[in-house]
């Protein structure tokens, strides 16, 4: 799907590229257009607008959730809460989310600073994805929000009977390793800068006490994670 990269301007045909490109991504047309283009408005962007689009990333973010979990709970009529808690945080992790959005092609959307390489390596494309959802809902309500979450996010973009076996939870991953191979595996916090206005951590993977593997991140959550994904792979372990 062919999505333009520069339609962010104020001329009327700038605005029709855009409708055009939402219709193409939504598969319906969108009505006020502000809407959406506040919600591929990253904080870090240039751009003189009265807001970005973190509030809409919340809105959002609620109806993923609530949706994907009633999705869930009618496909899986005998699973407990358990599982059907950890397939919908499979399908709504910040990972998952970032890969659709790739996948989408939102990435061409977006307004950022590009400029900040840490941005690109972050999840800055699975929260437009979210925001992109709160402004759906504001802009032609419930019953579309619900039909692009189900066809155009979960449908055409999540493997569901494939999700069941992946096990995104890379801290956990690696303490099982750590378990099976009698090694010891501690997380550190290594330390805290400022990149770009944005604090940025780093994380480190001790094994038996020795500095293994070390990662960024924009919180101390992300950049562990990350570490746990870098470390499995370097110790040949299956990532998925």
């Amino acid at each position: 799907m062919a999505i333009g990269t520069h339609i962010f301007r104020n001329s009327s045909s700038d605005d029709k590229e855009l409708k055009k490109a939402l219709k193409n991504l939504l598969g319906f047309a969108p009505k006020h257009l502000p809407f959406y283009i506040i919600a591929f408005t990253h904080r870090s962007s240039n751009e003189q607008l009265e807001s970005n689009n973190e509030r809409l990333e919340f809105l959002g973010d609620a109806f993923i959730g609530s949706i994907v979990g009633a999705y869930l709970f009618k496909k899986y009529p005998n699973k407990d809460e358990g599982f059907l808690t950890e397939m919908r945080s499979k399908i709504v992790s910040r990972q998952s989310l970032n890969e659709i959005a790739l996948k989408m092609g939102i990435q061409k959307l977006i307004r950022f600073n590009k400029h900040d390489k840490m941005l690109r390596r972050s999840n800055i494309f699975g929260n437009s994805l979210e925001a992109l959802v709160g402004a759906i809902y504001l802009d032609r309500g419930f019953d579309k929000t619900e039909q692009f979450i189900l066809k155009n996010l979960l449908y055409n973009y999540v493997d569901i009977d494939d999700l069941e076996a992946t096990d995104f939870n890379f801290k956990n991953k690696l303490y099982n390793w750590a378990q099976v191979n009698n090694k010891v595996v501690d997380f550190i916090t290594l330390g805290e800068s400022n990149e770009a206005g944005r604090r940025v951590f780093t994380v480190g993977i001790e094994v038996d006490g020795e500095l293994f593997i070390k990662a960024t991140g924009y919180n101390k959550k992300q950049a562990g994670q990350t570490a746990a994904q870098k470390a499995l792979e370097q110790l040949g372990e299956v990532v998925e």
